[in-house]
């Protein structure tokens, strides 16, 4: 299993849940028919806006689905950015990440 840090979270103009990994480019995720998709100009994973879902939910999947069907595990660091992330999920998405 690789490892990788995320250097940024972010929720974007569309409510997407924006994850940028700082190495790894996940082009074909798509395949894994999970919802989870790459953006190749942005180069993050992103989420579509939640339904049934919230924010926090979209996290774990798309971590999840990374570790399961990549084998690399996204990490949070002290030097992650937040942009547009409301202070309690992202103190959610701190703990959970533990």
């Amino acid at each position: 299993m690789i490892a990788d840090n995320i250097t940024q979270i972010s929720i974007d103009n569309s409510g997407r849940l924006c994850i940028f990994p700082a190495t790894q480019k996940f082009v074909l995720i798509y395949r894994s028919a999970t919802e989870v998709h790459w953006d190749n100009q942005q180069y993050c994973l992103y989420s579509p806006k939640p339904r049934e879902w919230n924010y926090h939910d979209w996290f774990t999947h798309i971590t999840k689905v990374i570790r399961d069907e990549c084998s690399c595990e996204l990490l949070i660091t002290g030097e992650t950015g937040w942009l547009n992330i409301p202070e309690k999920l992202k103190q959610q998405i701190i703990h959970q990440s533990k």
